[in-house]
């Protein structure tokens, strides 16, 4: 699934291509998405100006004059910028026509994604219940180790939990607990301040490095013009059980946490 990294790498592909532009029609190929999109979305659309595109979690969020379009891209969608003509694969669900001969294509072959329509985002349901934005201002060690308190699940699925923090997916969340040296088994409730304060900035910081590269590609993710991301050839545990650990050598673990697979370095990662 496309993770913050990803979702922020196709928002700022986008974003200048389609701002100030303005919408002449949709066409909707298939509508059976895990939401489906308003039956009546290309008289909606039609001649309404795109004023911006932005990110909440994992969620794209295009302004338009008077409403807004939540996008998701699911488990493997994807959001292009193409010509008008390009000719139409399988999987292409949805065609936002633009003016000046383009198209923003989605695409998405399991259909676990999703393009709805509101007139306010944040009072959306989807929306409304999401927890803090880890590259905002507000994220630090004081905030996560405020949220931590009283919780005896594992860090790991604290970090994860987008009612309480957003966008750190499986990828991020085992790469970030890494770098803070942190186990991820340990309760969330026992950390510190000052492992919070690590894991805080580590969390930011693998974070922005994959927005850098431009996400992790590992199946079929690409950014709006087609572009792969890079960022898996940095992964430190990531997909790596059974290789030495960068750092001490040992060999890293691997485990299932709700039903996702932890990596992490016994020696490198304490409790």
């Amino acid at each position: 699934m496309p993770e913050l990294p990803e979702v922020e790498t196709v928002r700022r592909s986008l974003a200048p291509h389609l701002r100030g532009r303005r919408l002449i029609a949709a066409v909707v190929r298939e509508a059976r998405l895990r939401w489906p999109p308003p039956d009546d979305l290309e008289t909606r659309i039609r001649g309404r100006q795109i004023l911006g595109l932005q990110r909440r979690g994992k969620y794209l969020l295009m302004q338009l004059d008077d409403a807004w379009l939540i996008i998701h891209l699911g488990m493997s969608g994807n959001l292009r910028l193409l010509p008008a003509d390009t000719p139409v694969r399988k999987h292409d669900h949805i065609d936002l026509l633009l003016e000046g001969g383009q198209v923003l294509r989605y695409h998405d072959p399991r259909r676990f994604g999703a393009l709805l329509w509101t007139p306010d985002p944040a009072g959306h349901p989807l929306i409304a219940s999401l927890g803090v934005e880890p590259l905002s201002e507000e994220f630090d060690g004081a905030c996560l180790h405020a949220l931590c308190q009283g919780r005896s699940s594992a860090i790991k699925q604290v970090i994860m939990d987008a009612h309480l923090l957003v966008g750190v997916g499986n990828i991020y969340a085992n790469e970030a607990l890494f770098h803070a040296g942190v186990d991820p088994r340990t309760p969330a409730g026992r950390l510190s301040r000052p492992r919070c304060a690590r894991l805080a900035a580590a969390i930011k910081e693998t974070l922005m490095r994959a927005i850098e590269a431009g996400g992790s590609t590992l199946r079929d993710f690409v950014d709006g013009h087609g572009n792969p991301g890079w960022f898996q050839q940095t992964y430190r545990v990531y997909g790596r059980a059974g290789q030495p650990c960068t750092i001490c050598g040992s060999l890293i673990r691997t485990l299932r946490q709700n039903a996702r697979a932890t990596y992490y370095c016994p020696r490198c990662q304490r409790r």
